[in-house]
């Protein structure tokens, strides 16, 4: 059933369109945390428009018997509706997930284990794995999402109570300047030439051809680098994050 048809399904209830239209930032709000952390393919609209549906959704199957507010009840079915739209739209097997968590963790690890950043070499050793076995789970995690759409299905509620919040307040927007100074760190410490690749693709937008001709090394050689740079920050962001909840 398209939204125009379910919506009509539901104009029987006095308070529907009420509903529908105060709940129409809760929508935009969880789109807009959602797409942060997603990639750049994933557009806002489509996020919205999916979130639209299971705002309807909310409305006619809402049962307030079953104890929880409609606030709740609207948020949940909200994000669910937006991350089934995203995972129709995601190819990656769910084993390149597993794997790309699987390297983020193996950083950590040997990281905090040492002091300093872990080298390929460390990598593989802690995942148990030979250099090569490693450099196609980095190649294999290249169109794999920085932050999987399970991953964001197994957070829970709590994102919906964080998006339920609004993004202008002071609390938010410092909260946005922490993570960004976070991010910028994080960047900051990674190897040098992950560090410069990063630099290359997304500041100068350099092709991945373009970025091998620079270091001299293949494309593939490129996305590889890339990878384990994605997948350093991520660890490192996680400890931030994992620090900002204690």
């Amino acid at each position: 059933m398209n939204g125009a048809a379910m919506y009509a399904t539901t104009m029987h209830v006095g308070t529907t369109d009420d509903l529908v239209i105060q709940h129409v930032p809760l929508v935009k709000r969880i789109a807009f945390y959602l797409l942060g952390r997603l990639p750049d393919t994933v557009l806002v609209d489509d996020l919205i428009q999916a979130g639209m549906l299971g705002l309807l959704e909310a409305v006619k199957n809402y049962d307030a018997t079953q104890g929880a507010s409609f606030d709740t009840y609207a948020g949940i079915r909200i994000r669910g509706s937006m991350l089934d739209e995203v995972r129709r739209s995601d190819w990656t097997p769910r084993s390149v997930h597993k794997k790309a968590r699987m390297v983020s963790e193996a950083i950590r690890e040997v990281e905090n284990r040492i002091g300093a950043e872990a080298k390929d070499i460390d990598i593989a050793e802690q995942l148990g794995v030979d250099l090569d076995d490693y450099n196609q789970m980095l190649q294999d995690s290249v169109g794999c999402k920085t932050l999987s759409v399970e991953e964001l299905s197994e957070t829970g509620d709590s994102i919906f109570s964080d998006a339920e919040k609004l993004y202008d307040s002071p609390s938010d927007m410092l909260e946005e300047d922490d993570f960004q100074q976070a991010l910028s760190n994080a960047i900051m410490s990674l190897p040098e030439r992950e560090r410069l690749v990063v630099a290359l693709y997304y500041d100068e937008e350099f092709n991945l051809r373009e970025i091998g001709a620079v270091l001299n090394v293949s494309e593939s050689r490129v996305s590889q680098i890339s990878s384990q740079a994605m997948l350093r920050l991520r660890s490192r962001l996680g400890e931030w994050a994992d620090k900002q909840h204690k």
